[in-house]
Formats: structure tokens, C-alpha cells, sequence
């Protein structure tokens, strides 16, 4: 692992000392570095990335034995035989892996970088705007310095955010998010262990509980084309009416000591971006927390159906999952700090509760085609009556789905205004 630029060394390392030529001329050196290749974005991601690697080198990540991965494989194979029979999707796996935490950070930055980037360059440009328009001219070189160490700055945060994450998530699509590559249904062995030591159960019924989560994820957003875009799409659309609060930049600037390269790292990122207040923006967070509460919903429904009379302790393991995506951990809290998103479900319970009517009253090749199209999702309004949406008569079933495809146009919802001749039908979000 090559030294880390900026001040953003080995946790515990210690900054160079100013009275050691040796020590500040391999600092400027890696200044100098850094400055020389701002990227091709708002965020340094190999600074991230490295950030994040030293954070996991410190705390300890260990390697996944061959004894894992074989658990891991089964774990997987067992959940997608098990879920047969509760979810009319089929199987979305097409690669079963198992990841240290290095592994996770590297297989999902990409996506990542399509959830930070809108929101970091934002924060760039205002940094960037702190100087007085009169006086740009005359900084030529200093205003890309500007922008570059707007860029480390965020890749530093970004970087222990992440590094801290990879130590709590359980698999690829633990957070409700594609993050991993499509098809690959991955665990984090290490990471079970302890989770599963916390609650005090048999770490292979924990496994196992991860694995039928992991695999009912995949099915989703495999078998459900538009589904990957459009969560994507949401919380890029929510992060462009996120604001840059230009005071807090400034403060969080005034505490960089170019004598003290440590001072980068103690830069608290809180309160520097703020959503909008307006209609559109509070109505794109409720798209994003609807959706997210539907997906989780819909997993913990099926996993729970899928495992109701094969697991001892599925109850107990069904309610500390609920409790733990409701909530968040403290990394979750971070990176809700940094991009100004909770990526957690707020109406979890309801969206289960709405399910589970869903195949009461429709079955469950009924209740998975409302995945079908977007326009036939329960809305925010939904929640409150689940009895009342799964008793409504849509003609649409699961055999009219070709999930290898784009989806069809939607029927006519029976509550919903007929369209008059020249009102535009609402069409899929563009998928990724």
C-alpha cells in the first residue's frame, strides 16, 4: 500500500514532524502528487479507495478461507431452493461469491461513484466559489487547486465512511442498494461471524438467514429491469436539489492546519449539504423511502415465508434484521452526513404488512407482478389500506411478464382517472 497523500496516513500513524526536513519533504512530495492528478471528477476515489483500504488494513480484514467460500456456496444454493416456492421470480444468481471487506469496497464503487458524484460536485463548485468572481482571473493554476482539494477532501471522508461501512454490511445488497456487480450474489463471511455472535445464535442459521436476504435481492433486481435505474435514478434526482451550505465549507476550511496534515482528517462533513425545502425535493424523498420500504418489504416478506418452518430461531432473526435497517449504524449515519441521504426504509413494517396482503388476497405469482411496471407500485397513500390496495382488480398476471425484457405498458389502475386522448402515458424509468 503506497503512502497516503494529504495527511490521510496509516490510522494511528503520526503526521510529519516540522522539524524533520526528511519527513516534510516526502509530505510536499505527496502534496505535490496529489495536486498533479486531479481525476476525472468531483471526488478523488483513489484516495478513497486508499483511505479505506488502510482504515480495514488497521482494524483487521481478514482473508476468506476455502472453508467459507464452500459455506457461503451452500448457504446460497439452500436459499435459492428454498425461495422456490415463496417468490414467482426466478432465481437471479448467476455467480456465488464470498468477499473480505477489501473485496466489497472495490466490487461496488462504481455505484458508489454514481451516488456521490452529483452531491461531491456540488460541494466542489461551491468551494470553488468561495473565491470573489474578480479575483478568479488572476488565481488561474490556484482555482484547480481549489477544485482538487475539494475533491481530496471529500475522497478522505468518503474513504472512512466506507471503510466503516465495510465493516458492518453482511452481503452485496445489504443496504437495500444494487451495489454489487448484476448476478452476483456475494456474503461477507467475517462480518456474519460477528453479527451472529452479537445476537447470539448459531452462526450457520445467521448464514443462512443472510443468504435467503442476499438471493432474494438478486431475484429482484435481476428479474425486475426497470428496478436498478429507477432506485438510481431517485437518489440522483433527490441529490441534485441537495444545497452546498457555503458557511460550513468555510468553517470546515478555517480548520485545515498546512502545518498539521492530521487536521484534514478531523474535518467534520455534517451540516455542510441541506436539502431544499420545497414540494419536489420532499416529494423525491418519499419516492426514495417509499421505494426503499417496498423492496425491504418485499425481501422480508419472502425471506420469512421462504423460512418460516425451516429455521429455529427465523423470528428472532426476522425482528433484529427489521430493528437494524430501521435504525442504521453509526457508518450508516456517516455516509448519511456526507452525500445527505439516509439510504434506509422508514415505513418498513407497513410495506411488509402490505405484502403479505398482497399474497393473501392475489397468491404470489399475483403479488410479484405488481413489479411488473413501476406505475402499478403501491404508493406513500397504499400504506395506509394494504386491504384495500390487494383487493384491487388489476388484469395482469405473472405469465404476462417476460422478465428478460423491458416492462410492459401498465393496465389501468381501477382507481385512477381514465386519460383523455392527448395525456401522455407514463413510461419506465430508462434502466441503467
Amino acid at each position: 500500500m503506497p503512502d497516503i497523500p494529504f495527511g490521510f496516513q496509516n490510522p494511528g500513524g503520526q503526521p510529519p514532524d516540522p522539524n524533520d526536513p526528511q519527513q516534510l519533504q516526502q509530505f510536499m512530495a505527496q502534496l505535490q502528487q496529489l495536486l498533479a492528478a486531479p481525476g476525472s471528477g468531483p471526488v478523488n476515489w483513489d484516495l478513497a479507495r486508499q483511505v479505506a483500504a488502510s482504515q480495514l488494513s488497521a482494524q483487521g480484514d481478514p482473508a476468506v478461507n476455502p472453508h467459507e467460500w464452500h459455506t457461503v456456496s451452500e448457504a446460497l444454493r439452500v436459499a435459492d431452493l428454498w425461495l422456490e416456492s415463496s417468490a414467482a421470480l426466478p432465481s437471479g444468481i448467476r455467480t456465488s461469491v464470498a468477499w473480505n471487506r477489501n473485496e466489497w469496497i472495490y466490487r461496488t464503487l462504481d455505484v458508489w461513484r454514481k451516488l456521490c458524484d452529483p452531491v461531491a460536485g456540488r460541494m466542489v463548485g461551491a468551494m470553488g466559489d468561495l473565491v470573489p468572481p474578480e479575483a478568479r482571473g488572476q488565481l488561474g493554476p490556484m482555482q484547480a487547486m481549489m477544485t482538487t482539494l475539494g475533491g481530496a477532501l471529500f475522497g478522505g471522508q468518503l474513504g472512512q465512511a466506507l471503510g466503516s461501512l465495510a465493516t458492518e454490511v453482511l452481503s452485496a445488497s445489504d443496504i437495500g442498494l444494487p451495489l454489487g456487480p448484476a448476478g452476483t450474489a456475494a456474503l461477507l463471511p467475517a462480518n456474519i461471524k460477528a453479527y451472529g455472535a452479537g445476537l447470539e445464535l448459531p452462526e450457520d442459521e445467521v448464514r443462512l438467514y443472510v443468504a435467503l436476504r442476499e438471493a432474494a435481492h438478486q431475484r429482484l433486481f435481476e428479474h425486475v429491469p426497470w428496478l436498478r435505474g429507477h432506485v438510481l435514478a431517485a437518489v440522483e434526482t433527490y441529490a441534485s436539489g441537495i444545497t452546498v451550505n457555503r458557511e460550513a465549507i468555510e468553517d470546515a476550511l478555517g480548520r485545515v492546519d498546512p502545518t498539521n496534515p492530521e487536521s484534514m482528517q478531523e474535518i467534520a462533513m455534517e451540516g455542510i449539504f441541506t436539502p431544499e425545502d420545497t414540494a419536489a425535493q420532499k416529494a423525491s424523498l418519499a419516492r426514495i423511502e417509499t421505494v426503499l420500504a417496498l423492496i425491504e418489504g418485499w425481501v422480508g416478506h419472502v425471506v420469512d415465508s421462504a423460512s418460516a418452518d425451516r429455521l429455529p430461531n427465523v423470528v428472532k432473526l426476522a425482528e433484529a434484521f427489521r430493528r437494524r435497517r430501521a435504525a442504521g449504524g453509526p457508518a450508516e449515519q456517516t455516509f448519511a452526513a456526507l452525500v445527505g441521504l439516509e439510504l434506509r426504509p422508514r415505513r418498513l413494517r407497513e410495506a411488509a404488512a402490505l405484502w403479505a396482503a398482497l399474497t393473501t388476497h392475489r397468491g404470489v405469482d399475483g403479488r410479484d407482478a405488481v413489479w411488473s411496471h413501476p406505475d402499478l407500485l403501491p404508493s406513500d397513500a397504499d400504506f395506509a389500506d394494504p386491504d384495500a390496495f390487494a383487493r384491487a382488480t388489476f388484469d395482469f398476471d405473472i405469465g404476462d411478464i417476460d422478465f428478460s425484457s423491458a416492462p410492459p405498458e401498465p393496465p389501468a389502475r381501477p382507481d385512477a382517472p381514465d386519460a383523455g386522448p392527448d395525456t401522455p402515458q407514463a413510461g419506465p424509468d430508462k434502466p441503467e
